[in-house]
């Protein structure tokens, strides 16, 4: 795993999200600040927490400029699941070949249980209008993440 660091271009990518409609990164660099957040696996209880931590903190989101997108391998008729179970009101992608991940770094092994696999790591990105990563979020609780980044944000 070769994660991308404070500094480092944003890898562009275009994605499927929880409508099966196409998104693009590249139409948010230069307007908003956007917050990649690679998790697991949708509607798992850590990934749920985390998701409600960030629907429930949207409004101040907004008001800094700060657009959301959740990525996982997950199919979109998962992720649209997700979405309306949770009322999550961001957006959520579908990297299920793993791609994206790979260009940021998340992807590798892991361990659970006593078994190793292949599978993302929980990391999420604070990419700046200028489309470099100006923070990467690597030590939170999953219950807590939303705090560590709005944090962030009100410090720049």
């Amino acid at each position: 795993m070769n994660t991308l660091n404070v500094g480092d271009s944003a890898p562009l990518f275009t994605l499927k999200d929880e409508n099966d409609q196409e998104v693009s990164l590249a139409d948010y660099i230069g307007k908003q600040q956007v917050l990649v957040y690679f998790y697991p696996k949708a509607m798992t209880p850590g990934c749920t927490v985390q998701a409600q931590g960030l629907r429930d903190s949207k409004a101040e989101l907004e008001k800094l400029n700060t657009k959301v997108f959740g990525i996982s391998p997950d199919e979109p008729k998962r992720l649209a699941k997700f979405c309306q179970r949770d009322e999550l009101n961001f957006t959520l992608l579908s990297d299920v070949d793993h791609k994206v991940a790979d260009d940021f770094g998340v992807w590798g092994l892991k361990k659970f249980m006593g078994k190793e696999y292949d599978g993302i790591h929980r990391l999420s990105f604070l990419i700046g209008l200028d489309g470099k990563i100006s923070h990467v979020f690597n030590k939170f609780k999953t219950k807590t993440h939303h705090e560590v980044v709005l944090e962030v944000l009100k410090t720049q």
